[in-house]
């Protein structure tokens, strides 16, 4: 049996992850594969407890340090509870967000330094790196304008422009760095462009697995 994919989505606010999860999965059921979705802060009954906790708005005096020790909480859980055992058995897994958030977020966004990051990516993720990541790169005013439009915004939501120019340019920056693994999908357009995309990516990956197998 060979190992199953991790495959995460990335992005700002606003940038439509969630449709696109669902393309994601919906694709690779249609190519034979065994999948599970799962999403961060959260995927597990402790990691969804966290993600309620860090969301909230009355969370406004949350440290930037407790930030990124509860985001690697609920990452630890979900990486041993979930993630591993459905790769060991083969099982492809696609997750909302995954330690490049950190690094965007808690890093570029908060200060948090980078070595600090990946220490924690080595011992408390276990060092799993996905092996596939969908970056859904969007101006921050068009992702804002979307994410207020949903409706009531949450403790990340509320942050000023300026850090998520930050989280977006982390992003960004990631993605030219390792550019093997994180694709960017113009996410800037209408729904069926950026499905259009995905699709396509998750395809040629899943064409690539297949021919090294």
């Amino acid at each position: 049996m060979s190992r199953g994919a991790l495959v995460s989505l990335e992005g700002g606010e606003g940038a439509g992850k969630s449709s696109a999860l669902a393309s994601l999965r919906e694709r690779i059921e249609a190519r034979g594969l065994g999948v599970i979705a799962t999403r961060e802060p959260g995927g597990t009954p402790l990691g969804e407890a966290l993600r309620a906790l860090v969301l909230d708005k009355a969370q406004r005096g949350l440290c930037a340090e407790s930030e990124l020790l509860l985001m690697f909480a609920s990452r630890a859980q979900l990486v041993r509870e979930i993630v591993e055992p459905a790769l060991a058995a083969g099982t492809w897994v696609v997750t909302d967000r995954f330690t490049d958030a950190s690094y965007a977020y808690q890093g570029a966004g908060r200060g948090q330094p980078a070595a600090r990051i990946a220490e924690l990516e080595r011992w408390a993720a276990n060092g799993l790196v996905p092996d596939l990541t969908l970056l859904l790169d969007v101006p921050v005013a068009l992702g804002l304008a979307r994410a207020h439009g949903r409706g009531e915004v949450d403790r990340f939501e509320q942050e000023q422009a300026s850090f998520f120019e930050r989280v977006r340019s982390a992003y960004r920056e990631r993605a030219a760095v390792e550019p093997r693994r994180i694709r960017v999908i113009d996410a800037s357009r209408d729904i069926e462009a950026v499905r259009a995309d995905v699709v396509a990516a998750i395809d040629a990956f899943v064409d690539l697995r297949a021919g090294g197998s």
